[in-house]
């Protein structure tokens, strides 16, 4: 499977700017990959006080990827600011080639954001099965919580991270998404944005695709909006779990809300 790794500064609650900036990105894509891997909140950046931004399910947001992604033949994931039911949500999509769209909501709220004054959190995680893989997709702050993500009974084989993490604690990304990858032996991707804010906050991206060892596949310069593609086969990953199958032993646990 290729996967595309887009690394952007975001519009501040612009999404009209955002997604013409999107469609430009994709279309050039098309035909060069199967997976593109958007930031978290890709049309407004991380302002969740900002609830008139959010959509529902048919909104324009989710109408442009469904489009895009039948449009190019590929698939597309991310997050937006999702409205149902009178509730809103730090909402993770995936885009199927076919139009068809899975999605899951952030579990772990920023709260020295306030994120969790706006936005409900999510009690389920997303795993979906593309070209081959089984691919399990959270949202920024999940990322410090690996009970969350654990990869229990290799029931994924990648884990992708969305996120808007800032520059100030990027070395604490740059240590989780190894440990990730590693306790729970599979390919991790962890997207995250460039640029300032509308609240002054500075991002540097620090954006990254690594083996199941941890090893990257892919990175980026610092402070650097870049599109990148690789392409990761699920044969050595099957083999190395064989081979090194510390999986047999991990504990069995319980979630609860």
């Amino acid at each position: 499977m290729k996967i595309t790794l887009i690394q952007d500064t975001i519009h501040w609650a612009d999404k009209a700017a955002n997604l013409r900036k999107t469609e430009e990105q994709i279309a050039a894509l098309s035909e060069q990959t199967d997976l593109v891997v958007l930031p978290e909140m890709f049309t407004t950046g991380f302002c969740a006080d900002k609830l008139y931004l959010a959509e529902n399910m048919e909104g324009e947001t989710v109408k442009t990827l469904i489009w895009l992604a039948k449009q190019y033949k590929l698939a597309i994931t991310g997050s937006f600011i999702a409205l149902e039911n009178q509730h809103y949500f730090n909402r993770a999509f995936f885009v199927f080639p076919n139009g068809k769209i899975e999605t899951a909501d952030k579990r772990h709220l920023f709260t020295m954001g306030c994120e969790q004054n706006y936005f409900s959190a999510g009690d389920k995680r997303l795993i979906v099965k593309y070209c081959g893989f089984n691919i399990c997709l959270l949202v920024c702050y999940d990322v410090r919580f690996p009970v969350w993500a654990r990869n229990v009974s290799n029931e994924y084989d990648l884990l992708i991270f969305v996120a808007n993490f800032p520059e100030q604690r990027i070395g604490d990304w740059d240590i989780l998404l190894k440990a990730r990858a590693v306790e729970n032996q599979a390919y991790t991707c962890g997207v995250n944005r460039v640029g300032v804010d509308g609240n002054g906050i500075h991002y540097n991206g620090h954006s990254a695709l690594l083996n199941y060892q941890a090893k990257p596949l892919l990175t980026f310069a610092e402070n650097e909006t870049s599109i990148q593609t690789c392409k990761i086969d699920i044969e050595p990953l099957e083999h190395f779990r064989q081979k090194f199958a510390v999986w047999k032993d991990a504990d069995r646990f319980e979630i609860k809300a």
